[in-house]
């Protein structure tokens, strides 16, 4: 057994703060940030993450994440070798989608501590090239790095269904902070991503997949897989029970909402899937 695992879950179900005050989520105007190295993996910041939208208007972490079997992962690639089309959208839609993190300083608010802010694959990119520029290089450092200016902008001043987040980073090498006090506690005071985003274990999220298939189904050991998972913060707009008829939403950059299917199916098709499921497991 893990022992120091246990203490760091112990720790974090004890830890009445509130898990999502350690995320930067930005309303619509500009920042600046700073991205300091991870206490956790010092080689690199970047924290990537994959979640399943959605289901039970919940979001769940994806054991995939860190190299481990997911059976809602292995559902979908179930579904999408049953031979039709409609099958092959819907275990596509299940498939988890990437989110990336990083740890920051808010500029102004370096009070608060370090926040992870979270964004698709259009920012991630941007960043990692910027990086791989040598004119610019190791942004994170604490001593030559830069930083960042983050403008979000309103979806519906800019004619779309959602927000929309630009950077720029300043051309000025700067220190994390001239205050000794500030760079040791944004360097060491920092909480692991899992923290804030818990794993759940093979046999809870094989009855959440169950019962979100088959409502009627409901685990007996519901009342504790909830309180395993409802610390977790919902990331998109949540949507319908898949035996529901789901109504067609607008898409985020980077995120598709309806999990798995976008509009009614025939009962063939939610036939075929049932099939697969006993099939599966």
């Amino acid at each position: 057994m893990n022992i120091n695992a246990i203490k760091a879950r112990l720790n974090a179900l004890q830890n009445n703060t509130k898990k999502s005050d350690s995320l930067w989520k930005p309303a619509p105007g500009k920042y600046i940030v700073r991205i300091v190295p991870y206490k956790f993996n010092k080689d690199n910041p970047f924290i990537e993450l994959f979640f399943h939208y959605n289901i039970n208007n919940k979001t769940y972490l994806s054991p995939i994440s860190f190299g481990r079997p997911d059976p809602i992962v292995e559902f979908a690639e179930k579904l999408k070798k049953l031979g039709d089309t409609e099958n092959w959208k819907a275990g596509k839609k299940m498939e988890p989608k990437l989110r990336t993190f990083c740890p920051i300083l808010v500029r102004g608010q370096e009070n608060e501590g370090v926040k992870f802010w979270g964004f698709g694959k259009t920012v991630y990119e941007e960043i990692l090239a910027i990086i791989a520029d040598p004119d610019y290089g190791d942004i994170t450092d604490p001593i030559s790095g830069r930083d960042i200016v983050v403008e979000v902008l309103d979806g519906a001043e800019i004619g779309k269904s959602y927000n929309e987040t630009r950077i720029r980073v300043k051309p000025n090498q700067t220190k994390l902070s001239e205050n000794q006090e500030v760079v040791s506690k944004a360097l060491d005071n920092q909480k692991e991503i899992t923290e804030i985003y818990s794993e759940l274990t093979y046999a809870e999220l094989k009855g959440i997949l169950e019962n979100w298939l088959d409502p009627s189904k409901a685990a007996t050991d519901e009342e504790a897989v909830e309180e395993e998972i409802a610390a977790q913060p919902a990331i998109s707009k949540p949507a319908t029970a898949v035996a529901e008829t789901l109504q067609p939403t607008p898409k985020k950059v980077d995120e598709i909402n309806d999990l798995p299917w976008e509009k009614e199916e025939a009962k063939s098709t939610k036939d075929d899937v049932a099939a697969a499921f006993d099939d599966l497991f």
